[in-house]
């Protein structure tokens, strides 16, 4: 087991624990007398199913990631990343985006291509647009759930 691994446990641990005190809490103050504090109450046992959806939100996110990455790998199509850095282990951005538009015309190319777009998310990435690569992720990991098993996979 990768150390990612043991820290995302750990803070999804961390997590739930953190929800059901707050599930605790919300019975508490349903439970007291005055109306505000039922309102409270209310309100705050909403926010638990909110962060719960969250959550199971991102683990699902990350583990059909890694599946894709997994059959990319296994196929030689994971994009290397050879692209410079600063000292402090960045990447040197004008680099980043140099690389970004090669995958950008490979998405474009095959826009029915989970691959692709997987490779695109890679480039967004390490260009530092973690919003446009989680939507690209989110697509490609769309494209692969969707394409029939014997082509798509």
């Amino acid at each position: 087991m990768s150390k990612t691994k043991i820290w995302v446990g750990l803070i999804c641990l961390l997590l739930v624990f953190y929800l059901v005190i707050m599930v605790q809490r919300a019975f508490l103050l349903l439970a007291d007398p005055n109306l505000t504090s039922k309102g409270l109450g209310a309100a705050y046992l909403v926010l638990p199913m909110v962060g719960a959806w969250a959550l199971i939100r991102e683990l699902l996110f990350g583990s059909r990631m890694e599946r894709l990455a997994k059959i990319l790998e296994a196929e030689g199509g994971l994009p290397v990343d050879e692209l410079p850095r600063t000292p402090g282990g960045r990447i040197v951005r004008a680099a980043a985006d140099a690389e970004f538009a090669k995958y950008q015309l490979e998405a474009e190319a095959a826009p029915e291509n989970w691959r692709s777009w997987f490779r695109l998310s890679c480039a967004y990435d390490a260009a530092g647009d973690r919003t446009r690569a989680r939507k690209t992720m989110r697509a490609a990991i769309t494209m692969f759930r969707a394409a029939p098993a014997a082509a798509g996979r």
